[in-house]
């Protein structure tokens, strides 16, 4: 019988330094006897931030600060190569090929700085080389333990539209060059270690599929290739109940279907990335989130149903850095379309609504956005409604940038008696006030806006109310050493947001 196919992803901080990448070299190798595999790898940790960093730079004309930058860069990849790579003929065509690939960056930071301007496709070029850096060392360090592998860019083989910053795949040209590239290495036991994050257009033209994407790379090369599995290596024991640094009793979940996991993902769950589901769902491939520094840990599974009779709410999540629009006064009750033009225009400039609401009386449209979305939103809404508002004398579009969302996930939440009484109770316990919810429109969650102040404490009562700390079949104990790496892994996501 064939073997099965595992699409495996390793985050940055799986392949964070030298010891790292030998636990991710040690873990498909143990994996290889079983089955067929193919990497998926991100950029080394922190790496992501600094080519931005050195792409603002570049913008700025600051020549000095970049050079700094590529320098820490470059050492930081030399001393993986010098400490994992033992073979000398192997660490030389190893470095020729970051050298081309750092001298490739260089050239795109100098016409920036000539420009003085740095455009979505630039910028794109420049984020993306630390997956390219990455892929050849891990394969490179497969090779030299045994397992025949092939680093693979994927610009080769994911194709995406030309949306720099957040393209989206096209699925059948992927599978087209998928099959013609990756199938053939697979089949005959080669092991292809392929970079996350990024595809090309199809002239070939480098994007980006958005900060995180390598996620969604797996499953996407996990649907192409009719994968059994994809399992998403992080340094967390799989999706939790809560943020455990806000909510000290907060568990890993055991299983949970797609939607459950979608929404926890799109509503700020930080392990994985929103799109991550969308690729497999039609196949029904399921997805495994592990934890790379204790892979003995059995994770959460990601299946299209979730265990059997599963409903209740199996998680809360929290966006603390949303906004509140309101689009107001009494003269929008005589505005044409007033909701259906609030949403295309948010729509336009890319803003993810998280939830909407309208008046009865119809004078008051709210939505809620990413608070780094609020200005160009508000300023796109303005310009819609001014003709029809010109004599407006009070401003008829506000908003507040300190307010957070908070969701409720978990199946059959329609009908789930009482959980929205409880819910509620357990807020007006501590005084917390709701601004705007959003209850019906998914059966698979329900969110409220409150002040941004407020938001610990209502996920603390909540998660207390609905007694997530408890540990039925589907949910296990996150470890002590789980529970630090899990805390210092949304810290650092935390900062990196900030």
């Amino acid at each position: 019988m064939k073997k099965p196919l595992q699409v495996m992803k390793f985050g940055g901080t799986s392949v964070g330094d030298s010891s790292c990448m030998r636990r991710v070299v040690e873990i498909v190798r143990n994996a290889s006897p079983e089955g067929r595999i193919a990497v998926v790898v991100s950029a080394v940790s922190g790496v992501t931030n600094r080519l931005i960093e050195a792409a603002n730079q570049s913008k700025a004309g600051n020549e000095t600060a970049l050079a700094v930058v590529f320098d820490q860069l470059r050492k930081q990849h030399d001393e993986v190569v010098t400490t994992l790579i033992h073979s000398a003929e192997t660490r030389g065509r190893l470095r020729s090929t970051l050298h081309n690939l750092f001298v490739e960056c260089d050239r795109l930071c100098e016409g920036t700085i000539l420009l003085r301007e740095l455009t979505p496709r630039t910028l794109d070029a420049i984020s993306g080389l630390g997956e390219r850096l990455c892929a050849p060392i891990v394969a490179a360090a497969l090779s030299e333990l045994g397992v025949a592998a092939e680093a693979i860019d994927a610009t080769e083989i994911v194709v995406t539209d030309s949306y720099h910053g957040g393209a989206e795949p096209w699925i059948d040209m992927t599978r087209a060059r998928c099959q013609a590239r990756i199938a053939p290495l697979i089949k005959t036991g080669i092991v292809p270690v392929v970079t996350g994050f990024i595809g090309a257009t199809e002239e070939g033209v480098l994007t980006t599929l958005g900060r995180g994407g390598s996620d969604y790379s797996a499953t996407i090369l996990g649907a192409v290739l009719d994968a059994d599995e994809v399992v998403i290596w992080t340094d967390v024991p799989g999706l939790l109940t809560a943020d455990p640094r806000l909510v000290a009793e907060a568990c890993t979940i055991a299983e949970i279907s797609y939607r459950e996991a979608a929404e926890l993902a799109y509503f700020g769950a930080k392990v994985l990335h929103p799109k991550t589901l969308r690729p497999v769902m039609q196949c029904g491939i399921p997805i495994w989130i592990k934890n790379t520094f204790a892979p003995d840990e059995l994770g959460t599974k990601i299946t299209p149903t979730g265990p059997l009779n599963s409903g209740g709410v199996k998680g809360l999540t929290a966006i603390r850095d949303a906004a509140l629009i309101t689009v107001a006064g009494q003269a929008t009750q005589g505005v044409p379309d007033v909701l259906a033009r609030t949403i295309a225009t948010a729509a336009a400039v890319r803003a993810d609504v998280f939830l909407i609401s309208q008046s009865s009386s119809r004078n008051d449209i709210c939505l809620v956005i990413p608070s780094p979305l609020a200005k160009r939103t508000v300023e796109a809404l303005r310009h819609e409604f001014s003709p029809d508002l010109v004599h407006e004398k009070v401003e008829h579009t506000v908003f507040d940038s300190a307010v957070s969302v908070i969701t409720l996930v978990g199946q059959n939440m329609r009908t789930l008696s009482g959980t929205v009484a409880r819910t509620f109770a357990a807020l007006g316990q501590e005084n917390v006030n709701i601004i705007a919810t959003a209850q019906g429109s998914s059966d698979c969650s329900m969110s409220f806006v409150v002040p941004q102040q407020d938001m610990k404490i209502a996920l603390a009562s909540i998660h207390r109310e609905l007694e997530l700390g408890r540990l039925p079949s589907n949910r296990r104990p996150v470890t002590a050493v789980a529970s630090q790496s899990v805390i210092r892994k949304y810290q650092s996501e935390q900062a990196s947001a900030d």
